[in-house]
């Protein structure tokens, strides 16, 4: 029961939140036309450029998010975001930029950013070459063992200086 009530209020308070307008140049438009027209451009930036496009036209955010099939909050986000990067938008078409490095700005507004978590810990070199050492027979390398073992290759990769530490789940 608490939980109905909870989301009923959640839902009335974001119904009453004031969506940020977005207000767009005719050159800011076109290219967004044209992203979602682009046959190869990948599905979420075509969305986006929709929502951006509707949210524009002033459509509420609840219309969006029924007709574009996303989430309240979702819509709420990207028009939030767009509505950061105004000032990025204007300055690049003041300073009369071409209609490609404009198409490029906007995608790059509407690409995801990068998530959080660890980086990669390896260059593609150091796992080519902890990929040769087990392609290289045991014996050469002074391997008491009849096949290359996680182990065993986790403690040659450092040996060899290829990298500063790897644990063997990580060589398996």
């Amino acid at each position: 029961m608490c939980f109905n009530e909870t989301n009923g209020r959640i839902s009335k308070l974001m119904s009453m939140i004031k969506a940020l307008p977005i207000n767009l140049s005719n050159l800011q438009k076109t290219v967004l036309q044209q992203i979602v027209r682009g046959t190869t451009n990948p599905y979420r930036l075509v969305r986006r450029a929709k929502l951006i496009l509707a949210a524009a036209s002033g459509e509420s955010n609840s219309s969006i998010s029924r007709r574009l099939e996303l989430d309240r909050v979702q819509v709420r986000q990207w028009r939030s975001r767009w509505f950061e990067e105004r000032e990025k938008l204007s300055a690049a078409e003041e300073q009369q930029v071409t209609e490609k490095a404009l198409m490029v700005l906007i995608k790059g507004i509407l690409s995801d950013r990068p998530r959080p978590g660890t980086t990669k810990s390896f260059t593609v070199e150091q796992v080519v070459q902890i990929v040769a050492i087990s392609c290289e027979e045991c014996e050469k390398s002074d391997r008491p063992v009849s096949h290359w073992t996680p182990s065993e290759l986790a403690d040659e990769a450092i040996k060899r200086g290829i990298v500063e530490k790897i644990s063997p789940r990580s060589v398996g």
